[in-house]
């Protein structure tokens, strides 16, 4: 049974890198996107994806302030792949306490185009291993 991911990002750029990086994989089916957290929180209601991959820099409602409201209203688990997330850093960890179920960091900052090569393995099995898939 495959599962449904919805990517979050303000950048189409992003978007579609994220998208293409998950539908490579057969496991994976992306249900929708949503360029900010307001849409995402919208568009979960009627996409129920089982996961979500969300930025946090973005305009109207932030990744953080999108976390908290998702936790209230979607089983769905959450990836946070963002620039301002690095490891061991303070966003990291802040996302972390509210309900996050990993943190990628984007290699390149908020447009990151090399995503896929630097990071497309990582979050393909970040994901598979969230959502409880072999790796």
């Amino acid at each position: 049974m495959t599962k449904r991911v919805m990517v979050v990002d303000d950048s189409m750029i992003m978007r579609t890198l994220l998208k293409d990086i998950v539908s490579a994989d057969k496991d994976l089916n992306i249900v929708g996107d949503a360029s900010d957290g307001e849409m995402a929180l919208k568009k979960v209601k009627e996409l129920k994806p089982d996961l979500i991959l969300l930025d946090i820099e973005m305009p109207k409602m932030n990744g953080v302030e999108c976390l908290k409201r998702l936790k209230l209203m979607s089983p769905a688990k959450v990836i946070i792949i963002s620039s301002i997330a690095q490891a061991g850093s303070k966003m990291a960890s802040e996302v972390r306490s509210l309900g996050a179920a990993d943190v990628i960091p984007k290699p390149s900052g908020a447009t990151s185009l090399d995503i896929k090569a630097k990071k497309g393995h990582e979050i393909t099995q970040t994901v598979r291993k969230v959502l409880g898939l072999a790796s």
